[in-house]
């Protein structure tokens, strides 16, 4: 049986990141699968920068785990490997070679035929972010107090919707929402989205996530708890509220904070810089073309008088010539380092724009309208204390609601949305401690309009 939660959290150079998985409510197995991995120095994070994948699993319980995690066990290597090719082909190529080892795995296993998962990339570059996908998991973006949708769901309701030029809320209610039009693995072929680049700044925040954690929550809701935590508190808190609405499926959440976008290469300095002190390079000195070629004049000229008016002109005559040829030798030189750095995927630049993203955009800024949500979650969980017989201090709970009200009457909603979330993680450790080992029917689920 997989693990009920697992969890990740990471800050390197000017990144913040934290990641957790978790079986849900009603699973008895985790078929989500997610990976992380940041450039390890600023020559990687030029070429290569930082790279996060989750994937969902599909298939009965042990294919479905074991798609996933082929996808998220070799994309990142796949990626890494391909460099050769600019991040925008590698990751493409990545994705494509994790197609094949899914699908040819599947078609050499009766158990695991027709096994597929889901796959939504994110890749932070110089260049910007872009997200490679495949499916229904989503890659969000969310600047200020806007959080918008990078991916388009590979699904029947969002393919319809776009088909009738309408909302996926307007297809009928009939059309089942889990029917997903595109993953990873049954066909031997599948066509990847690709996204971007879009620009990077200091305080952006992006989500990963599987459709555990959109199917229960409003992307309002989630905007707004990314837009008010850090992203340890974020990740853990959206896991948290949608287990405490059901948790019908497996939730995973990569949250990612750009929070100093100059230091993004940094990566490998700050991990050093525990055991001895970094000091900068002394730039070497170097002469410019036209300087060297000054002084190469100047010091034949030199010999020129030494040698006497007879051979000053010969002097001369060979200080053009090999200006000449310097002229020629700079320019080859730097023509060769540039083709050598664009052959070998050093620097090399996103070129076009990728995609038709942000596909959706919502306005998350806390307010009395948004925050009413999360404020009934906490009061129906307080109404849940006279029904369990948990061994649980309530006055936690009770004193994070009180600090909420006492917010919200300050017209402080942010503050509001911290002291709701904290009620919310508080509720569901307890939950965790109290479940039966085997996820059932029985589990929490609070009413939704």
């Amino acid at each position: 049986m997989s693990k009920p939660t697992s969890k990740l959290s990471r800050t390197v150079g000017g990144l913040r990141c934290a990641a957790v998985s978790d079986v849900g409510m009603r699973r008895a197995s985790n078929q989500d699968s997610l990976a992380i991995a940041l450039a390890e120095e600023d020559r990687d994070w030029r070429s290569r920068g930082h790279l996060f994948v989750v994937a969902d699993g599909m298939g009965a319980h042990a294919a479905g785990e074991l798609a996933s995690q082929i996808a998220t066990d070799n994309i990142p290597h796949a990626y890494q490997k391909r460099r050769d090719l600019p991040p925008c082909e590698s990751i493409i190529a990545a994705v494509h070679d994790a197609n094949t080892r899914i699908n040819t795995k599947g078609q050499n296993s009766i158990d695991f035929h027709g096994m597929g998962t889901t796959c939504s990339c994110l890749l932070l570059l110089p260049d910007g972010a872009m997200a490679a996908h495949v499916g229904d998991s989503r890659v969000y973006r969310l600047r200020g107090h806007t959080i918008e949708q990078l991916t388009f769901d590979h699904s029947l309701v969002w393919e319809l919707a776009k088909e009738g030029h309408a909302s996926e809320d307007e297809v009928p209610a009939y059309i089942p929402k889990n029917v997903i039009t595109r993953s990873l693995g049954p066909n031997s072929t599948v066509k990847v989205d690709l996204e971007g680049p879009l620009p990077l700044k200091t305080g952006d925040r992006f989500l990963l996530c599987s459709d555990g954690l959109t199917g229960p929550l409003s992307p309002q809701l989630i905007g707004m708890v990314i837009a008010s935590l850090p992203p340890d508190d974020a990740a853990q808190t959206l896991v948290d509220l949608a287990n405490l609405l059901g948790g019908p499926d497996n939730i995973t959440a990569i949250v990612v904070e750009v929070q100093n976008l100059e230091r993004l290469g940094t990566a490998a300095a700050a991990l050093q810089a525990n055991t001895f002190d970094l000091k900068p390079e002394r730039p070497q000195a170097r002469l410019r073309g036209d300087e060297t070629i000054l002084i190469m004049g100047e010091l034949l000229s030199s010999a020129g008088f030494a040698l006497g008016a007879i051979w000053q002109n010969m002097a001369l005559m060979i200080a053009a010539g090999l200006t000449a040829l310097f002229f020629v030798v700079l320019w080859a030189a730097r023509k060769l380092s540039r083709s050598k750095n664009e052959g070998s995927g050093a620097c090399p630049r996103v070129r076009g724009q990728h995609g038709k993203s942000p596909y959706r955009s919502y306005n998350v800024a806390p307010s009395a309208q948004n925050i009413e949500m999360l404020s009934d979650i906490v009061r129906q969980l307080e109404d849940l204390e006279a029904q369990r017989s948990w061994p649980f201090d309530w006055k936690g709970v009770h004193a994070d609601r009180h600090a909420a009200h006492k917010s919200i009457a300050a017209g402080d909603y942010t503050a509001a949305v911290v002291a709701y979330s904290s009620a919310v993680r508080r509720l569901m450790q307890a939950v965790r401690a109290n479940r039966p080992d085997s996820p059932s029917d029985s589990g929490i689920q609070l009413g939704r309009d």
